[in-house]
């Protein structure tokens, strides 16, 4: 996958979290900082869906949160996805700060 690519991907993400954690706020779930969906985002490729105990592991990689709150907020986070997907959400036309550098990367 391009650098370009991934880049976009990864800030797409980001913004799906965002979105999954306005809408954990909304049901009196908590709130999750900027840190903690890194945190998350991370601990999610690190345990992936076969390895045992896998939301008490995220949730412990995270801190602050329980092992069910981890997995709602995973939950609320692929239903996201799925309505974008579906064509539900359209997505976002991200636009960088910086100028084209020519090489493909628009301001990474």
């Amino acid at each position: 996958m391009a650098i370009s690519s991934t880049l976009s991907l990864l800030l797409f993400v980001s913004n799906l979290l965002v979105m999954a954690s306005s809408s954990l706020r909304s049901k009196d779930s908590g709130s999750w900082t900027p840190k903690q969906n890194k945190l998350f985002e991370m601990a999610l490729a690190r345990y992936d869906r076969d390895t045992p105990d896998r939301w008490h592991n995220v949730a412990k990689a995270v801190g602050g949160k329980t092992a069910e709150e981890v997995q709602r907020h995973y939950e609320i986070l692929i239903e996201d996805l799925n309505r974008i997907e579906s064509g539900r959400v359209p997505i976002p036309n991200y636009k960088s700060s910086g100028g084209d550098t020519g090489n493909g990367n628009a301001g990474w």
